[in-house]
């Protein structure tokens, strides 16, 4: 095994155990198992027949988990080649495909694309650290009806990057959590004054 090879499974539900394939190379960084099954604790009584959505899929190990806990269906954007081919591999694999949407785009088209089918009950986003990418996401999300007052979304970044515009792009922080170089924080849309 290199150095830079994470081991990654399905945590629980009906594919748990399972072995996960990460992309190689460095543009995917996928979510370490203890720190995706502290996520899904958080979120467990939101899974069971949420519809959800991965952007910055990667790997697809968190929607691959969102399924096998029970959303009736998970939405997968990722528009790297390498890792489109792994999260493949991996829905194949945990026989979660049927359950499954990949949106081979990038996330702000897709974003469009899904307007008018329905809302997301979870979303979750981890782009490439301190790119601030998560600005123009927001804002896109706060403008399309796929997210409603009762959206959690969540988004993973590195520990140290501020996201001082969340409330400027319309939402509030309900909770965030810290590890050790990274973190989770949670929002929703603002309700209206």
């Amino acid at each position: 095994m290199g150095k830079g090879i994470i081991n990654m499974r399905v945590i629980a539900g009906t594919a748990r155990s399972l072995p996960l394939k990460a992309a190689e190379g460095d543009n995917t960084r996928p979510t370490t198992d203890r720190i995706k099954e502290t996520l899904f604790n958080m979120l467990q009584s939101d899974i069971a027949g949420c519809r959800f959505l991965d952007l910055y899929a990667g790997s697809g190990a968190i929607g691959i988990e969102a399924l096998s806990r029970g959303a009736k269906e998970a939405v997968l954007v990722e528009n790297a080649r390498a890792a489109l081919a792994v999260i493949k591999d991996n829905l194949a694999f945990t026989k979660l495909d049927s359950k499954a949407v990949i949106m081979e785009q990038d996330v702000l088209s897709a974003i469009n694309r899904l307007a008018g089918k329905g809302v997301f009950d979870i979303i979750f986003m981890d782009p490439p650290y301190g790119k601030d990418y998560e600005y123009d996401v927001l804002n896109a999300l706060s403008h399309s009806d796929i997210i409603d007052k009762y959206t959690i979304i969540i988004i993973e970044e590195a520990l140290h990057v501020p996201l001082d515009y969340i409330n400027e792009c319309g939402f509030e922080t309900i909770k965030v959590k810290n590890y050790k170089t990274n973190k989770h924080i949670f929002i929703r849309l603002k309700e209206s004054e």
